[in-house]
């Protein structure tokens, strides 16, 4: 793992949020992110399934890792997502974001997270706008 890589996965474990949540990073690479988190019964909706914005929360945090790999500051611009299968409580999700296509400004992400069973929990595609800053804690 390169230094950015590293220096980027360390600065995420220290994340308030993501820590709340119990997120994990599993791989990390150039363009890509796998991340794992084990759904809690405090993350239930009023249906007793794991509520869509946990889900969110991992997605969303395997694209900020996905689009910050590189080593300059990445922000969303548009992030889609489509639900398609319920999460019981105690199940432990996959996401894994990749790169799709980037360019010197525009950096497009596609991000799966899948239950332990292998079925498609939910699917996202965003848009990233990629500023020339280097990561602040590089």
């Amino acid at each position: 793992m390169n230094d950015v890589l590293q220096a980027l996965k360390e600065r995420f474990s220290m994340e308030p949020y993501a820590r709340s949540l119990g997120i994990e990073v599993v791989k990390l690479e150039p363009g890509q992110a796998t991340l794992k988190m084990k759904t809690q019964e405090s993350m239930n909706n009023i249906f007793g399934s794991t509520h869509g914005a946990a889900i969110y929360s991992l997605l969303d945090a395997a694209f900020e890792l996905t689009v910050n790999s590189h080593g300059t500051v990445a922000v969303a611009l548009e992030v889609n997502v489509h639900y398609l299968s319920a999460v019981n409580s105690g199940e432990v999700l996959l996401a894994k974001g990749r790169e799709v296509s980037r360019s010197r400004r525009i950096s497009a992400c596609e991000i799966q997270i899948t239950g332990e069973d292998g079925r498609l929990v939910a699917n996202c595609q965003t848009l990233a706008y990629r500023k020339k800053d280097p990561l602040p804690f590089l």
